[in-house]
């Protein structure tokens, strides 16, 4: 089924992202395939079935790539925030995931506000309130500590197990560098930990924004 066309200004700013992204050091290697024949039917089945991993990119947010220069964690004024269009796809992403009778027994989030205000906006009134988890905080143009985010969110993941699903609420270059694929906006994607491939989150259905 043909993905909805993006916005001339997203795909822009999602290339740029992309392009920073594969400027770290190994990262072209680890570039991943697209989960072959998965449809919504899929993703809804699996989730329902537990043991997954949820990585989802912030919602859509105002122009602008990263955030503007000198901006604070403390303070959302000074950062990229979710659009009002962003705002509502969360509201009905939350109702999706209720309606289907999807299982969250924790949901975690970057401490930026683009992703705290989805992770509220989306989970909170359905399910245990969202926690900060510092390993999803953005790496985007030599923020945080790649490898060291990036390692810690693998071994907790393989540490999850059935009727358990967890929701982490991120940013694209967190996603990308677990699974080795590119998230829209707005995108879930369900994952699982593979014993054989400890260095990467499984990416087994997508659901688009």
């Amino acid at each position: 089924m043909p993905r909805p066309l993006m916005h001339r200004r997203h795909v822009l700013q999602g290339g740029i992202g992309i392009a920073a992204w594969l400027m770290q050091p190994g990262a072209r290697a680890q570039v991943a395939a697209e989960p072959a024949g998965a449809s919504a039917a899929d993703f809804w089945r699996l989730a329902r079935a537990g043991g997954c991993v949820f990585l989802m990119r912030h919602g859509a947010t105002e122009a602008g790539l990263g955030d503007p220069p000198g901006f604070r964690l403390d303070d959302c004024r000074t950062q990229r925030n979710l659009s009002e269009a962003g705002r509502a796809a969360s509201r009905q992403l939350g109702l999706r995931f209720r309606d289907e009778g999807v299982r969250l027994s924790a949901v975690y989030s970057s401490a930026w506000c683009r992703c705290l205000d989805t992770a509220r906006l989306a989970f909170d009134p359905h399910y245990p309130a969202h926690q900060i988890w510092p390993a999803l905080n953005s790496f985007f143009q030599g923020q945080g500590d790649a490898a060291a985010q990036t390692r810690e969110v693998l071994q907790r993941a393989a540490t999850l197990h059935p009727p358990d699903n967890w929701m982490l609420v991120t940013h694209q270059v967190n996603i990308t560098a677990l699974t080795g694929a590119f998230p829209a906006m707005g995108e879930v994607f369900l994952t699982r930990a593979d014993p054989q491939r400890p260095d990467r989150l499984s990416l087994l259905a997508r659901l688009p924004a």
